[in-house]
């Protein structure tokens, strides 16, 4: 058994053919998930729940794994990093301007993806691919490089207002998808933002926004089997989860009965067994 500890979003890598291996973090130690497919793996949450942050014990966690006091302090947990077109930190009230200038004020991509069908998103120069690999892409096509957050997100509403910039986790974890032909896709998105980019690059000067000339990645994710019907494991409503392991996708595990996403339940304490 490994736990009982904290857990948190599983760690992923990937090989140069982009199989995506996956580790789940779990106080100290790290379960390596892709040898335990196929196996009976089982999960127990051991009603306890503790701040990623303070390490407060807490009944409730917010925004992922914080207790309520730090989810309303760090900027972290604000709504700008969902929305990152709402950025304030010009405005002089990020709620804590180092973390800002270290996450925000850096290299951002804005991207397309193939998860339940194709999608706009932005992330972090330091989250390629992770990003992709938590949202559960089988293809990924970086089409802008920008200079800060707030830029990201600009052009990301730009161009979500001709493709979504959603997934759908259920269409997701029911297969691998059909391949899409991305640079085609972002052939056809390009001129419809034109004037978008070309105000922004006035705004925000030539050098913050440039066009991308990359190749497609492709991810490989694994799993022996997919589901036909979604039904989704919680810990507040069933502390053991168990059956064998069919495979992970995204951040979750896909179980013969049910899938569980494990990002969700980060700071709960559980631990694991496999058989």
């Amino acid at each position: 058994m490994i736990g009982p500890g904290p857990i948190s979003k599983m760690k992923s890598s990937h090989d140069e053919q982009g199989n995506v291996s996956y580790q789940l973090p779990i106080g100290d130690e790290l379960l390596s998930l892709n040898e335990v497919i196929g196996k009976e793996l089982k999960l127990t949450f051991h009603n306890k729940i503790t701040c990623k942050h303070c390490d407060k014990k807490i009944r409730k966690s917010y925004s992922q794994g914080y207790c309520f006091p730090c989810m309303q302090k760090l900027a972290q947990c604000d709504m700008c990093i969902m929305k990152p077109e709402t950025c304030h930190y010009d405005q002089g009230t990020c709620r804590e301007p180092e973390w800002g200038e270290q996450h925000c004020m850096i290299k951002h991509y804005v991207y397309l993806s193939n998860t339940s069908g194709v999608k706009v998103g932005i992330t972090r120069h330091t989250q390629i691919p992770t990003r992709w690999v938590d949202q559960g892409a089988t293809q990924a096509l970086p089409l802008f490089a920008v200079s800060t957050r707030l830029q990201s997100g600009l052009v990301e509403i730009e161009l979500a207002k001709h493709i979504a910039d959603k997934t759908n986790w259920r269409a997701m974890l029911k297969g691998q998808g059909d391949a899409v032909d991305l640079k085609d896709k972002a052939q056809e998105l390009l001129p419809l933002i034109a004037d978008t980019v070309a105000k922004l690059k006035e705004r925000f000067g030539d050098d913050a926004i440039e066009i991308l000339d990359e190749e497609v990645v492709n991810l490989a994710f694994p799993v022996t089997e997919y589901l036909t019907k979604i039904s989704s494991f919680n810990f507040d409503k069933t502390p053991e989860v168990s059956g064998v392991l069919k495979g992970i996708k995204g951040q979750y595990l896909i179980f013969e009965t049910g899938v569980i996403n494990m990002r969700k339940f980060s700071s709960y304490h559980v631990s694991a067994e496999v058989n």
